[in-house]
């Protein structure tokens, strides 16, 4: 399966892009997806719950991070619905990265994001108003882990991580993880197994 290994530097799956449109935050979006690359044929149901529960008012100043971006989907709908917001999006994948640029070309909104490179938080500078991700679940649990624990190190004071995991596949320790390291969290939504959890830095 794809998804086995989407979470790597350079997926070795043979081409097969695909163009396609998706609606989002009521925009009409292009993205173009290739083997190798996480949910390739759709914006997948969890990325859409997130979405669709993210709190995009109260959030303080700065930019908006993107972690484990895919080919894009989560940066560039909240880019067309926050223009006036900056966005990094990061992700490990060589193949996703160009997606992600590609598509933020196609969909005008290229400046606003910023791309990079980078396995968790290694090549992500700076501090952001929010943090979003779809945690990639199958390169194991550490991985999740590092990637809440440590995104309170990147938030300005106020400043929130939003989250969607599956029941099954440990959102309630993610919870737990999430309480322990901030001191707070919330369950914003349960749909279909799937929770979307938000917690935010106080100090």
């Amino acid at each position: 399966m794809e998804n086995q290994h989407y979470y790597t530097e350079t997926p070795t799956a043979q081409h097969d892009e695909h163009t396609w449109h998706f609606t989002l935050f009521k925009h009409d979006l292009s993205f173009t997806t290739d083997a190798g690359v996480f949910s390739r044929q759709t914006v997948d149901f969890g990325t859409r719950t997130m979405l669709e529960n993210f709190k995009t008012k109260d959030l303080p100043n700065g930019p908006i991070l993107d972690l484990g971006a895919g080919y894009g989907p989560v940066a560039i709908s909240l880019a067309k619905q926050l223009p006036k917001r900056q966005f990094v999006a990061a992700e490990i994948n060589q193949r996703a990265i160009g997606l992600i640029e590609r598509n933020a070309q196609a969909n005008q909104v290229a400046d606003q994001i910023k791309v990079v490179q980078s396995d968790q938080y290694s090549n992500v500078d700076g501090k952001f108003a929010a943090i979003l991700t779809n945690p990639p679940v199958r390169a194991g649990k550490s991985v999740v882990s590092g990637m809440l624990t440590q995104a309170i190190d990147h938030l300005v004071r106020n400043g929130t991580l939003t989250v969607v995991l599956q029941k099954k596949q440990g959102a309630p320790s993610a919870k737990k993880l999430m309480e322990d390291t901030f001191g707070n969290v919330q369950v914003l939504a349960k749909n279909k197994g799937y929770y979307i959890l938000e917690s935010r830095r106080m100090d």
